[in-house]
């Protein structure tokens, strides 16, 4: 066998390896994207309901709170980005990213002061390579987030949001991450949290154009916004995480589908080289028994005379 036929023998051999590997990576994102829709899908409820609560105390008191109330200047925000821990998802947190960079710049642009906050080890890794500030951040299970995880993360944020904005804390508090809408559509989103807009949040329960029913509040609608805040800000953030989970798996079988359509191709391709290398040496080695064979026969002639 001569040596460039070893060579794509090689090749060949390498890439196959790789196109099972891929394949079955594939295969495991395609059997993690379901578990991750039937989670989201059984989040939603709960979010919704939530959020309908929340409207309805809003619009039956005049009780001011930073669940509701808009700041008349506000001076600084929070923003939760939401990333990945593994790549091999294409574009998935780079896009989340670059939607969190241009939510960013539209806050500094409004004369607002903006603190980080990051889950996923990729947008940890993007910031702390461009030296960029961030005050608090989480990883090791953006594949499979808890309640357990939302709280973790939501915390940090409800103490931001109570605090006044002179001992470090913010008026606004803003989410990004990537949206799933299909096997083949996420989207990176932004979305403000606090203070909720109560216009946007009857769209969501599906109250709007509803009349709401009177409520009585014990001990005071204060202490029943006290009590939906963190439980709001937890399913939100829940509810998103699982949404960018889900969308990562779909980036990942994406990618892994091109990769091995690609090694695929990359084979057909090393084959037909293989092929015509193997059939330009028996060419060689047919033309030199043929040589040698014509050269005797001369030799044999002459020896003859």
């Amino acid at each position: 066998m001569g040596a460039q036929l070893r060579v794509y023998k090689r090749r060949i051999k390498s890439v196959t390896a790789t196109k099972k590997i891929t394949k079955a990576m594939e295969m495991i994102a395609a059997s993690r994207i379901v578990k991750a829709q039937r989670q989201v899908t059984a989040s939603t409820p709960y979010a919704t309901e939530l959020t309908r609560a929340v409207t309805a105390v809003a619009t039956g008191s005049n009780t001011k709170h930073p669940l509701t109330t808009e700041v008349d200047s506000p001076v600084r925000a929070a923003v939760l980005l939401i990333t990945s821990d593994r790549g091999l998802a294409g574009g998935y947190s780079a896009n989340a990213i670059k939607a969190a960079d241009q939510l960013t710049e539209r806050l500094r642009g409004e004369g607002k002061e903006v603190d980080t906050y990051i889950v996923g080890r990729k947008g940890v890794s993007y910031y702390g390579f461009r030296e960029r500030k961030v005050v608090d951040s989480w990883t090791g299970f953006t594949d499979n987030p808890t309640y357990a995880d939302a709280k973790k993360v939501a915390d940090p944020l409800i103490e931001a949001v109570q605090k006044d904005t002179a001992e470090g804390g913010v008026d606004e508090l803003h989410i990004v991450f990537t949206e799933f809408i299909s096997m083949l559509t996420q989207t990176p989103v932004q979305t403000r949290l606090l203070p909720l807009s109560l216009e946007k949040a009857a769209e969501e329960s599906g109250t709007k154009g509803e009349i709401l029913p009177l409520f009585d509040f014990e001990p005071s609608a204060e202490d029943v916004l006290d009590a939906l805040l963190p439980r709001y800000v937890e399913s939100r953030i829940y509810n998103a995480l699982l949404q960018a989970a889900a969308s990562k798996h779909a980036a990942t079988r994406r990618a892994m589908k091109s990769a091995t359509d690609n090694a695929g191709e990359l084979i057909k391709s090393l084959s037909r080289l293989a092929n015509a290398a193997r059939q330009a040496e028996i060419t060689q080695e047919i033309s030199e028994i043929v040589g040698g064979a014509s050269a005797l026969a001369d030799a044999t002639a002459g020896s003859d005379k």
